[in-house]
């Protein structure tokens, strides 16, 4: 893989995924966020989830420009895993939920992400305006 070339393939992530799940089949899920890197403040930004019944997800992929601070998105996307498995219907709505989180806490400054759970479901049902929303 050209790590420098920005793209990423998600097959290899899927072969990978596979070989730690059986090596720990206890584990529930395994989750990676995949940054694309065409620049220092824009990335493309998605995910893979595995399960142990053998399901691998994908989420849509962000195009963030103008990163503001890169700080704080794995603690984001971690955090927002966890809520989504335990909040929504599916893993995959779950990773669509840690992924948009993510991806808006790459506009945030510091190590926090001050956005509403509303302004994520928001953008993981594709609403990606930028609108204020009263």
């Amino acid at each position: 893989m050209d790590v420098t070339s920005g793209a990423l393939d998600t097959a290899k992530y899927k072969a990978l995924a596979a070989k730690v799940m059986a090596a720990y089949p206890n584990m529930k899920y395994l989750a990676v966020s995949l940054r694309e890197s065409v620049s220092a403040d824009w990335n493309g930004w998605s995910a893979v989830l595995a399960d142990n019944k053998g399901n691998f997800f994908t989420s849509k992929k962000y195009e963030i420009r103008d990163i503001v601070d890169r700080i704080g998105g794995g603690d984001s996307f971690g955090s927002g895993l966890i809520w989504g498995l335990n909040n929504l219907e599916t893993p995959q709505d779950a990773l669509e939920f840690s992924v948009a989180a993510s991806a808006l806490k790459h506009t945030v400054y510091g190590d926090f992400n001050r956005v509403s759970k509303e302004d994520v479901l928001t953008l993981m049902g594709g609403d990606a305006s930028g609108r204020v929303q009263r």
